[in-house]
């Protein structure tokens, strides 16, 4: 039953979803054999943005936690405080040969959030909510910094995307209650106004991404 509600509430937010239709990366990795990758990316609440990638394919797993600060900030409270350089981050586990870095970050920008506003997301506010990418390697920073660029160059949003790109230090996971917690929770209020509404924008955006 819950599934089914749920399922019926995505269809009717999903009938008027607004979109933002991106191109295709024009620098990415070619799909590789090579084993699971991650990626760290912060767009605002956790909440939202694992729930989104939690529905791609070639997405395995989705943690969602904090990078940006130290281990010794890394608590729920402490970040929504505002007094730690910490964002809200997810940590996406991702199979290259199903689904590209470039990919990844294409819904990133289209569905997971505004990556036009800065230290804020929504309803929420603070350098905790800020949109960044925080990349492993050479690759991904190089593969980041040029689809920014060409989004900015495309004018695709009407302001300039504001995501910092920034070398991943550390990624520390959330409590386990903030674990896949639209999934747990969706008739939670936070997560009907804000979470299920991307849900809709993924489903009817990518349906080749789209996994159930």
């Amino acid at each position: 039953m819950l599934k089914t509600l749920f399922a019926s509430t995505l269809l009717a937010i999903a009938l008027n979803a607004a979109t933002v239709s991106l191109p295709d990366p024009t620098v990415d990795i070619k799909p590789t054999a090579k084993g699971i990758e991650t990626a760290v990316l912060a767009g605002g609440c956790f909440w939202c943005t694992e729930a989104v990638f939690d529905h791609v394919i070639g997405v395995q797993k989705v943690i969602s936690g904090f990078s940006g600060g130290d281990a010794a900030s890394a608590h729920y409270e402490t970040v929504g405080a505002g007094k730690t350089n910490h964002a809200e981050s997810i940590e996406v586990h991702f199979d290259p040969s199903k689904i590209s870095y470039g990919t990844i970050l294409k819904v990133f920008f289209s569905v997971a959030h505004d990556p036009t506003q800065l230290n804020k997301q929504g309803p929420d506010w603070g350098r905790q909510y800020r949109s960044a990418i925080f990349y492993k390697d050479a690759e991904q920073k190089r593969i980041a910094q040029a689809y920014i660029k060409q989004l900015d160059e495309a004018k695709v949003f009407d302001k300039a995307i504001a995501t910092e790109v920034s070398q991943l230090k550390a990624f520390y996971a959330a409590e386990g209650y903030h674990q896949h917690f639209v999934q747990n929770n969706p008739n939670h209020p936070y997560v009907m106004q804000n979470s299920l509404p991307k849900l809709a924008k993924l489903k009817k955006q990518f349906p080749e991404l789209w996994k159930p």
